[in-house]
């Protein structure tokens, strides 16, 4: 972001809440990072008649407000609400525009399905996982053609992962257990017995890998990912650590995925 120089405005005394992730803002600067960094949470909660106030009131910029107002309360496309805002203080550098370019056009061509996916996906990377999880549960219930059998796979490992991180491991084990139901992938199989194994002893553990004849070379692995994080061998793994291995792994299916 070298086009523009920090606090070229004034700072509002009065925040601006983005309600997708319960943050308060103080800047046009703040905007338009969270902007830049989160097209898939832009929506009509957001271009709203209380942003347009927040900018003429508290930042005073009365002609950039103006030039959102038409597009409160309707469907725009997203250059027509976000260039007016990264122009007013020359956010992006040149190359940084053309990237933001190819992203815009790159999720205009993407089904509703894929969008909304993408928006719980930014809301897990926020730590919104309420929020995230009513988005999930919402494209699990309603589906649709781009909703496939490996795509359920990805919803129900990242609600798992939700579920985790708010400390609901008895529905993080239901959705990562639906997860690996839905393709037998042997990723899903890993997260669904590191989660299994942060809740019960290492006799149920091995229990649960003989009655589901998990494959070695999965054991192997699953038991190489617990080494370095159990404490002793009979005691459950910390929440903490379970978040770390969870996470772990996660940004590993993410990448062999592309989800």
């Amino acid at each position: 972001m070298s086009g523009y120089i920090l606090c070229q405005v004034k700072k509002a005394e009065k925040p601006f809440y983005i309600e997708n992730i319960s943050t308060n803002i103080y800047s046009i600067e703040e905007l338009c990072y969270y902007l830049y960094n989160n097209l898939y949470l832009v929506d009509s909660s957001l271009i709203s008649s209380k942003l347009c106030t927040w900018l003429e009131e508290e930042l005073e910029l009365p002609k950039l407000a103006a030039k959102l107002k038409p597009y409160i309360g309707r469907e725009a496309g997203l250059e027509e609400v976000l260039y007016p805002i990264f122009k007013e203080i020359n956010y992006l550098a040149y190359e940084e525009l053309k990237t933001l370019n190819g992203r815009i056009e790159a999720r205009k061509r993407e089904p509703e399905e894929i969008r909304e996916k993408r928006k719980g996906d930014a809301l897990m990377e926020n730590r919104m996982y309420v929020n995230a999880l009513r988005v999930y549960q919402k494209l699990l219930e309603h589906g649709g053609k781009e909703i496939t059998g490996e795509m359920r796979e990805r919803i129900l490992h990242n609600q798992g992962c939700a579920y985790s991180y708010l400390f609901q491991m008895d529905k993080a084990l239901d959705c990562f257990w639906k997860a690996w139901k839905e393709n037998h992938s042997e990723k899903a199989m890993k997260v669904y017995l590191l989660a299994y194994r942060s809740v019960h002893s290492e006799e149920e553990y091995r229990k649960r890998q003989e009655d589901l004849k998990t494959d070695e070379m999965v054991r192997q692995e699953t038991d190489q990912a617990l080494k370095g994080f159990a404490g002793l061998p009979e005691q459950h793994i910390a929440s903490g650590e379970t978040d770390r291995i969870l996470e772990d792994l996660t940004r590993e299916y993410h990448r062999s995925t592309g989800s």
